[in-house]
């Protein structure tokens, strides 16, 4: 979310003013142009590799099914991706909205280029609202033979105070962002979720772990993941690495900064569990997982790269206009974990979910304590009262939730970080389940492109659904609802709150001050 890292300064005592110049400035344009690529660039799949053969041989007579394998450990979603890069042979194509320059983000990108000296061709894909700490580093990987990188919808400046210049006077454009996450290899195999790159996603980060789902899947799915890396790739503002950091140090220089990021992948000096090293190891972990595939039907639905950056965003793209179709199909329940969530009065008139008799909608989504950021928080608290009127049933989720045990390997994680819900998933009547990007929020509905996965399997339908609702019980959530007279309270067995529970004083007067302001599509 372009603003997500952009309001804890607006937020603090020197930087308030900035709020308030956020939406005056909302409308200006910069005058950034689109680039013009050479050609439609596609990878060509290679029919004989590994992954080609174990789609073979385990979807054989599924009549055009595919494989899936839900991810919801963070590390076994670390070593999901680090296996399917051991295993590569020919492509690897990687999407992503966040790659964070620490442990596991520099371990992936080092192990990415050490395929990339075995002859697999390397696509990188990054959007740039939060390039700027690794872009550098990108900018001198794509300086490999076998590694294109592109940075998508990029600000004019690079850095420093002139990086937020520019996302204020190119308010409109900046806000289009690239949030869909994919990671393709040999077109054969590919991960698509919720997650992002970094320690904090994969449970490496000593402060914080975000609760997240992913799906690893084979089959002909993964054409759908490839569309939508290739949509992106080939967007006029998909912008090559080198023609935004042209001045990359010396070749010695660069050479050197490589030779550092092959020896911290080969070493695992960085990353506090074991990864695959190797074709060997790859593909026995691979292999391992493979084996506990759950065939089924379905589909990835992607958001298109708007085609001008001017262009009206009043819409519900392509991604929330499917999840509305899955949602006036549905007759029984709604079950939704959504790390953001808003769905305002137009939203849910055209969802039409209060009026249905018998259709349960609940929804699991972060407290106050434990979201990351203030503002999100913000543009739910101004909606929430509207929400359970109209019959949503709310969680929000605890700072000291007792699954945050059974998330993390961590010895005394649970007792001294912080836990966030990230996972973005979507549950309807127990037969069909939507993993991916998307958030249940405005930025996601008009503005974010978003890749969703689409699984027709009551099996893990159920899987997920009845996850959720362990997360819901007393011991990880409190229920909100509103009292005879209409005020919000939260309850937890037999606690009850009239406030936003757990958090001090000061927190609660920012998020009240923010829920007054019409920002929440910005969210």
């Amino acid at each position: 979310m372009p603003l997500r890292r952009f309001f804890p300064l607006a937020l603090s005592a020197s930087g308030g003013w900035i709020l308030v110049l956020v939406t005056l400035l909302a409308g200006c344009t910069g005058g950034l142009q689109p680039v013009v690529h050479s050609g439609v660039e596609e990878a060509v799949p290679n029919n004989d590799s590994f992954l080609f053969r174990q789609s073979r041989q385990r979807l054989a007579g599924s009549n055009g099914q595919s494989g899936f394998y839900l991810l919801n450990s963070g590390q076994e979603a670390f070593l999901s991706r680090a296996a399917l890069i051991e295993s590569a042979e020919q492509s690897i194509d990687a999407q992503y909205y966040i790659w964070g320059n620490d442990g596991s983000g520099r371990y992936l990108a080092g192990r990415l280029l050490l395929a990339a000296d075995s002859g697999v061709q390397v696509r990188l894909l990054l959007d740039d609202f939060n390039a700027e700490s690794i872009g550098e580093l990108f900018a001198a990987l794509g300086t490999h033979a076998n590694i294109q990188i592109r940075i998508f919808n990029p600000a004019r400046s690079r850095s420093g105070w002139g990086r937020w210049v520019s996302f204020l006077m190119d308010f409109d454009r900046i806000n289009r962002r690239m949030h869909n996450k994919t990671f393709v290899v040999d077109r054969a195999a590919g991960i698509v979720g919720g997650r992002n790159i970094g320690d904090e996603y994969f449970g490496f980060d000593s402060g914080r772990y975000f609760r997240d789902r992913d799906v690893l899947a084979i089959g002909p799915v993964v054409d759908g993941m490839t569309d939508n890396f290739q949509a992106y790739w080939n967007s006029p503002w998909a912008y090559p690495v080198s023609a935004l950091y042209p001045d990359v140090p010396a070749e010695s220089d660069v050479a050197a900064a490589l030779e550092e990021l092959r020896h911290q992948a080969t070493t695992q000096a960085d990353i506090p569990a074991p990864a695959p090293a190797g074709r060997t190891q790859g593909r026995t972990a691979l292999t391992g997982l493979l084996e506990q595939l759950t065939v089924a039907n379905g589909e990835v639905v992607f958001d298109l790269p708007f085609e001008t950056m001017d262009e009206p965003a009043e819409t519900p793209r392509r991604s929330a206009r499917m999840l509305q179709q899955l949602v006036q199909a549905t007759d029984q329940e709604i079950l939704i974990e959504s790390a953001y969530l808003i769905l305002a009065e137009e939203q849910l008139e055209l969802l039409d979910v209060g009026e249905r008799e018998g259709l349960v909608v609940a929804a699991l989504t972060n407290s106050l304590a434990t979201n990351d950021l203030v503002t999100n928080h913000a543009g739910y608290a101004r909606w929430r009262d509207y929400m359970l009127e109209q019959g949503i049933r709310i969680y929000e989720l605890k700072p000291d939730a007792e699954a945050c045990e059974q998330w993390l390997a961590t010895d005394g994680f649970c007792a001294t970080g912080q836990v966030s819900l990230h996972s973005k998933s979507v549950v309807f009547d127990r037969s069909t389940l939507v993993v991916g990007s998307f958030n249940v929020n405005l930025r996601s509905i008009y503005l974010n492109g978003e890749t969703v996965l689409i699984i027709h399997s009551p099996e893990l339908a159920e899987r997920v659904a009845g996850d959720i609702q362990s997360v819901m019980e007393p011991q990880n959530s409190w229920e909100v609802s509103l009292d005879e007279s209409g005020d919000t309270q939260w309850r937890s067995g037999g606690e009850v709150f009239e406030s936003e529970p757990t958090v001090g004083w000061w927190r609660r007067a920012q998020s009240r001050f923010l829920s007054w302001l019409p920002i929440e599509k910005y969210l």
